[in-house]
C-alpha cells in the first residue's frame, strides 16, 4: 500500500516537472529500478566458489595432516589426537578473543538454540578425529581418506534428518552404492581385530558427517565460526585427558614438532571446512572434498611408499563416481528448479 501510494506521489511531482527534467529524472528512475532488479536476481555465485576453495584447501590440509601424525611415530592415537586438538584451540582462542576485542562481546555470544548443535558437533567431530587417527596409524592414507570421505553422503542424510533437506531418489541410490563402494576397501573378514582400522576409519566418516550437519545449522543460527571450533576442540581435549593422566607417553622433540604441525595442519582444515559450509550447502561442494584422496595418495607414494590394491582401487573409484553422479544430478536439479521459478 506504501509502494502504490509512494509511486502515486513521484509520478504526480514528476509531471509537474519541465519536458526535459522530467525525461531525465524518468530515465534516472529507470536506470535504478533495474539496477534493483539485477541485484535481487543475482545469485549468490561468489558464495559457492568460496565453499569450494575452502573446502579444497580443508582437503589439502587434512591430508597433509595425515602425514605428519603418522611420521610422529609410535605414540597412541589419543594422545596425538590431543596434540592435534591444543593447536586449534589455541589459535580458535587467539581469534575469539581478537573479535571481542574489535566488534564487542556480541560477535562471540552463542545464539539460542545452538548449545545443542554446539555438543553433537563436537561429540560428532571427536568420533570423527579419533577414528580417522586410528586408522592413519594401522591402514594406507588414501585407505583412510576415502573412508573418511564418506562424510559427505553421511552429510547429506544427517541433514535431512537436522535440516529437513529432502534427499532425491538419484542421490539415495548413490549413497546406497557408494556405501557398496566402501566395503570393497573395508574387506570384511570373520578376522574382526584386521577390521578394527578400517571400521574406524569408517565410523570417522560417519561422525565427519554429522559434524558438518551440525555446522550447516550453526551457521543457519549465526554462530560465530571461530566459537564452533573452540568448543569442539576444548571438548575433545578433555575427553584424552584421563588416557593422558594415566598412560602419557614421552615424546622426543621431534615428535612434538611433528604433532604441532599435525595441529597446525588440522587448525588450517577446520577453519577451511567451516568456512566452507557457511558459504555453501553439501550438496553444491562435498564432491571437492573428495580432493583429499587424490592428496592421501601423492602423499603416501611419496613418503611412505604406499600403493593402495586392487580392492582398494575399485572402491575408490565407485565412491568417487558416486559422488560425481550426486554433484551433476543436484546441479542440473538446481538449474531445473531456478529456470522454472522465473
Amino acid at each position: 500500500m506504501y509502494d502504490t501510494c509512494h509511486a502515486e506521489l513521484v509520478s504526480a511531482s514528476i509531471n509537474k516537472l519541465p519536458k526535459q527534467v522530467r525525461d531525465d529524472r524518468i530515465f534516472v528512475i529507470m536506470t535504478a529500478y533495474k539496477k534493483c532488479s539485477i541485484i535481487k536476481e543475482m545469485k549468490p555465485e561468489s558464495n559457492t566458489s568460496k565453499g569450494i576453495f575452502f573446502i579444497i584447501c580443508s582437503a589439502f590440509f587434512f591430508a597433509l595432516m595425515a602425514v605428519f601424525v603418522k611420521l610422529a611415530g609410535d605414540i597412541h592415537f589419543i594422545q596425538k589426537a590431543f596434540f592435534r586438538n591444543a593447536v586449534a584451540f589455541f589459535i580458535a582462542l587467539g581469534g575469539t578473543i581478537r573479535d571481542a576485542r574489535h566488534n564487542g562481546r556480541a560477535a562471540i555470544q552463542i545464539p539460542k538454540g545452538a548449545m545443542l548443535y554446539l555438543f553433537l558437533r563436537a561429540i560428532a567431530g571427536s568420533v570423527g578425529v579419533f577414528g580417522n587417527f586410528y586408522a592413519i596409524d594401522h591402514i594406507l592414507l588414501a585407505d583412510a581418506a576415502i573412508l573418511n570421505k564418506m562424510a559427505p553422503f553421511f552429510t547429506i542424510l544427517f541433514c535431512f534428518i537436522i535440516l529437513k533437506e529432502k534427499i532425491k531418489t538419484v542421490p539415495l541410490i548413490c549413497i546406497i552404492i557408494a556405501f557398496s563402494g566402501s566395503i570393497l576397501i573395508v574387506k570384511p573378514s570373520f578376522n574382526f581385530t584386521q577390521m578394527i582400522p578400517t571400521l574406524a576409519a569408517f565410523m570417522g566418516g560417519v561422525g565427519a558427517g554429522l559434524a558438518y550437519a551440525s555446522i550447516r545449522k550453526l551457521s543457519y543460527l549465526n554462530c560465530n565460526g571461530k566459537i564452533i571450533i573452540l568448543f569442539f576442540s576444548a571438548f575433545s581435549m578433555m575427553l584424552s585427558v584421563p588416557y593422558l593422566i594415566t598412560s602419557f607417553n614421552p615424546m622426543t622433540l621431534q615428535q612434538t614438532l611433528l604433532l604441532c604441525c599435525a595441529g597446525g595442519c588440522a587448525a588450517g582444515g577446520q577453519f577451511s571446512v567451516t568456512a566452507a559450509y557457511y558459504h555453501a550447502p553439501a550438496s553444491k561442494i562435498s564432491i571437492y572434498d573428495y580432493s583429499q584422496v587424490l592428496f592421501s595418495t601423492l602423499f603416501g607414494l611419496v613418503f611412505f611408499g604406499q600403493i593402495p590394491d586392487w580392492m582398494s582401487l575399485a572402491g575408490y573409484i565407485i565412491i568417487i563416481s558416486m559422488a560425481v553422479v550426486n554433484y551433476i544430478y543436484t546441479h542440473s536439479h538446481a538449474e531445473v528448479d531456478n529456470s522454472t521459478s522465473f
